[in-house]
């Protein structure tokens, strides 16, 4: 997953597939969610997201181990 911040549009991409995008739907007032051919979400895209979200804060937590085998 990626986060990408565009200052000069104020858009929040959310990046979660390496797969492409098939088609998009605008699921509220400037947020939408992009998905492949196959329904899966692949990205979210949030616009003016500085006036949505608290920008200045990001955390993550209890993500899975991602340490793989060798």
């Amino acid at each position: 997953m990626k986060l990408n911040y565009y200052p000069e549009t104020d858009s929040l991409y959310i990046d979660l597939s390496s797969k492409l995008s098939s088609y998009t739907e605008e699921v509220s007032e400037g947020i939408h969610i992009d998905y492949d051919d196959e329904n899966n979400i692949v990205g979210i895209d949030i616009d003016n997201a500085s006036k949505k979200l608290d920008m200045n804060e990001i955390s993550v937590s209890k993500l899975p181990n991602l340490e793989r085998a060798k």
